[in-house]
């Protein structure tokens, strides 16, 4: 099966009985409230979903993915993944201590951190790095300039229990998945990330990721959304009921994953790939304006960072997908590859358009999406 990145895959998890006895000794130590993204982080780290990161970074491992879209140790890593606090918070820390982090949310402990590093940061800097744009509209960029001034690097253990956070039976981590892939005898899966329904563009991108690939893991994110995209529990019986009539379930493989959104258009689309690859995906579908948000990237930019990587960089590979819609005198889906008719006869599909048409009430055709995720989406946006 296809490497961890960075070669082997993290686990930042405890046993049920490390749990209870880490648990008793993160009550004696001073604690520190975490955003719900750090909160996410938390997990993707502990599973090993980030892999090769054992924790939040350190100075030398933002740097330089600030200024270079890599670790310390030359790995490639293109956003950062941080613990922000305030400078009296900063007053009170320092490098090996030991701190239990908490969710507000929840009251609950959910990790412990052994500091190593603590620094001040540039927001602007960070901002144009990963973002690429000051905009405070763009919801990551009003995020990071609302954060803490100061950040706190270490490694963390991870003492809640993930499976219990996010109570959906398709919920799993990377060496689990692993094992489902292989006990299926994949020997190569495409990951499909997404964080809508899946509408029939998306349907025919995933067929015919099929058809070059042993099999498909639809991998949805179920981390915070930003206002305005469709809940996780609405979602999932969407790909439920698209699954069970119109996938054949022993090429398709439905999980969940706790990340929550950065919508940083590129940046993000590699660090999707990575997160893939360490879920023991060979290939990453990457289509139009893959983890973008509003206007701030290029319909194809998430596609063509990967061509800046070198081969070592990176060992699952994208699967690049042209414009897609309904054609009406093809009489199905197809590309602009295939599709030799003008936009007159094509009938254009995205999740932007669909939320739209579902807030105004207005009957959704099945050239968009499925008549029984119609159905779903229909009653949930009914009753807001």
């Amino acid at each position: 099966m296809i490497e961890a990145h960075g070669k082997n895959l993290v686990n930042r998890t405890c046993t049920p009985q490390e749990r209870e006895e880490r648990l008793k000794a993160a009550c004696q130590m001073p604690v520190l409230d975490l955003t719900s993204s750090e909160v996410s982080d938390i997990y993707m780290i502990g599973t090993g979903a980030y892999s090769p990161l054992k924790g939040f970074m350190d100075s030398a491992d933002y740097q330089g993915v600030v200024e270079g879209m890599c670790l310390k140790n030359g790995v490639l890593w293109p956003i950062p993944v941080t613990l922000a606090v305030t400078e009296e918070e900063a007053n009170n820390i320092k490098p090996e201590d030991e701190i239990a982090l908490r969710d507000p949310a929840s009251g609950e402990l959910v990790a412990t951190i052994t500091v190593s590093d603590l620094y001040r940061y540039d927001k602007e800097k960070e901002a144009l790095a990963t973002f690429g744009t000051l905009d405070t509209a763009h919801p990551g960029v009003k995020k990071l300039f609302e954060q803490k001034a100061f950040y706190v690097g270490g490694e963390i253990c991870q003492l809640a229990d993930d499976t219990k956070a996010f109570p959906f039976p398709e919920y799993a981590g990377p060496a689990k998945v692993r094992q489902e892939i292989a006990e299926r005898g994949w020997k190569t899966v495409a990951a499909f990330q997404t964080r809508n329904p899946i509408h029939r563009s998306h349907e025919y991108l995933t067929k015919i990721a099929m058809e070059v690939c042993d099999g498909v893991l639809i991998h949805p994110v179920v981390g915070k959304l930003k206002e305005g995209d469709i809940p996780a529990d609405v979602r999932l019986a969407c790909y439920r009921a698209l699954l069970q009539d119109y996938y054949p379930a022993e090429r398709t493989l439905l999980r969940v994953y706790p990340m929550e959104m950065r919508y940083a258009g590129p940046k993000e689309a590699l660090l999707h790939a990575i997160v893939r690859q360490n879920f023991g995906c060979t290939h990453i579908i990457i289509g139009r304006d893959h983890a973008g948000v509003g206007k701030y990237y290029g319909p194809f930019d998430a596609q063509n960072i990967f061509d800046n990587l070198s081969e070592s960089d990176l060992l699952i590979k994208p699967l690049k997908f042209d414009w897609t819609f309904w054609c009406k005198r093809c009489g199905g889906m197809a590309s602009t590859k295939t599709c030799p008719h003008s936009a007159e006869d094509h009938v254009a599909i995205s999740g932007t358009k669909l939320r739209a048409m579902l807030a105004e009430g207005k009957r959704i055709p099945e050239e968009f999406t499925r008549p029984e995720v119609a159905e779903i989406l229909a009653a949930y946006y009914l009753q807001l």
